[in-house]
C-alpha cells in the first residue's frame, strides 16, 4: 500500500472509531477494540490523537473506568469523513476485487483446488465474489471474532491448523493480526497467502 493508501486507511480507521463512539452507549477501549477487531494498543493510539484534536472527550467513571464520547467537533469530523470515505470504499471494492481475483487465479495455476479463508469482514465478502470467477473451492472459513456465525452458508470456525491447505487472509483491517495468530498456531508461513504478498508467494503454497 502506498503512502496515499496508508493515509486513506488511517483516516478510515479514525472514521470507524468516531462512528462507534457516536452511539448512545459509552464505550471503553477494550469494547471498541472488540467491535472493530483491532488491537487495544492501536485503539489507544488513535484515541489519543482524536482527543488531542478535540474530537473526543474522556469521561471518568467510578473504579478508574473511562469511556469516550464525541464532542460537537467530533460529530462534524465524522460527517466529513463519511463523505470522504464513500469514494474510499468504492476504490477499496475495485482494488480488492481485482487483487483477489489475480491471487486466486495464480493459486489455480499452481494446481491448488481447495482454500481456507481467514478473517470475516467486508473485504472477505469481496474476496468471495472474486472466488466465484474461479474453480477454487472454499472449504473452510476461520475467524475467532465471528465463530458461530455464517459466511455465505458456511459456519465460521475458530482459528486452527487446516492441514496443508492454503490459508488466504481475507481481512484488511485485521490482516496483520490474523497472520500472526495463524503463525502462532504453527501454520507454515508458505501456506499463508495475502494479497499484498501475492506476487512473492506464487508457487509457495502446496
Amino acid at each position: 500500500m502506498n503512502d496515499h493508501g496508508e493515509k486513506s486507511f488511517d483516516s478510515y480507521r479514525s472514521f470507524l472509531l468516531l462512528s462507534e463512539i457516536a452511539g448512545e452507549e459509552p464505550l471503553s477501549q477494550r469494547e471498541i477494540s472488540r467491535r472493530l477487531g483491532i488491537a487495544v494498543g492501536l485503539v489507544n493510539s488513535y484515541l489519543k490523537t482524536l482527543v488531542s484534536k478535540g474530537y473526543v472527550r474522556v469521561k471518568n467513571f467510578p473504579r478508574n473506568r473511562y469511556a469516550y464520547l464525541l464532542t460537537p467537533q467530533g460529530f462534524a469530523e465524522k460527517s466529513r469523513l463519511a463523505y470522504q470515505h464513500l469514494s474510499y470504499l468504492t476504490g477499496l471494492y475495485t482494488v480488492a476485487r481485482q487483487d483477489y481475483l489475480e491471487l486466486f487465479r495464480s493459486l489455480e495455476s499452481a494446481g491448488v483446488t481447495d482454500i481456507v479463508f481467514c478473517g470475516v469482514d467486508e473485504v472477505a465478502e469481496i474476496a468471495y465474489l472474486s472466488l466465484q470467477e474461479t474453480r477454487l473451492h472454499l472449504v473452510r472459513v476461520m475467524d475467532e471474532a465471528g465463530t458461530g456465525g455464517e459466511f455465505f452458508g458456511r459456519s465460521v470456525e475458530p482459528l486452527a491448523v487446516p492441514g496443508d491447505l492454503p490459508v488466504v487472509i481475507t481481512s484488511l483491517k485485521r490482516g496483520d493480526d490474523l497472520l500472526q495468530q495463524v503463525l502462532n498456531l504453527g501454520v507454515d508461513r508458505r501456506q499463508i497467502v495475502t494479497v499484498s504478498g501475492a506476487a512473492n508467494e506464487k508457487g509457495a503454497v502446496r
